[in-house]
């Protein structure tokens, strides 16, 4: 991805000291946390996701995938876009979640974007 004068496009940090919500839910047995580190506007700009199996696969595979989400976010992919990919995919651990909004997830990644749309993306 380029700008039209063929330089990358810039990527926009958070502030050394930013506001972010601590969001924690669960998907089927598996207890996790979401944080959103916020833009001064409000918008979301970082995630960080912790996963109750700690040394699992799914947990490497949480922070990895955060971090690139992150990444995104930073250098300005719409969070409508973002949703529109990952609602809906489907791995284990999936199933129930003790949310009334989003009472059962087919993954983990379902699950945060579909919070994420809620709470951040006006339809």
């Amino acid at each position: 991805m380029t700008t039209p004068s063929g330089s990358p496009p810039p990527r926009h940090r958070l502030p050394v000291t930013s506001t972010s919500i601590r969001h924690r839910f669960k998907v089927g047995d598996c207890k996790c946390y979401l944080s959103v580190g916020l833009f001064p506007d409000g918008s979301p700009g970082e995630l960080f996701l912790w996963i109750s199996k700690k040394g699992s696969t799914i947990s490497g595979f949480a922070d990895s995938f955060a971090v690139m989400v992150s990444l995104g976010l930073q250098y300005g992919i719409p969070l409508v876009d973002l949703c529109r990919k990952f609602i809906g995919v489907k791995f284990e651990p999936d199933g129930l979640t003790g949310n009334e909004e989003i009472p059962i997830a087919r993954s983990v990644v379902d699950y945060v974007f579909r919070w994420m749309e809620k709470r951040f993306v006006k339809l």
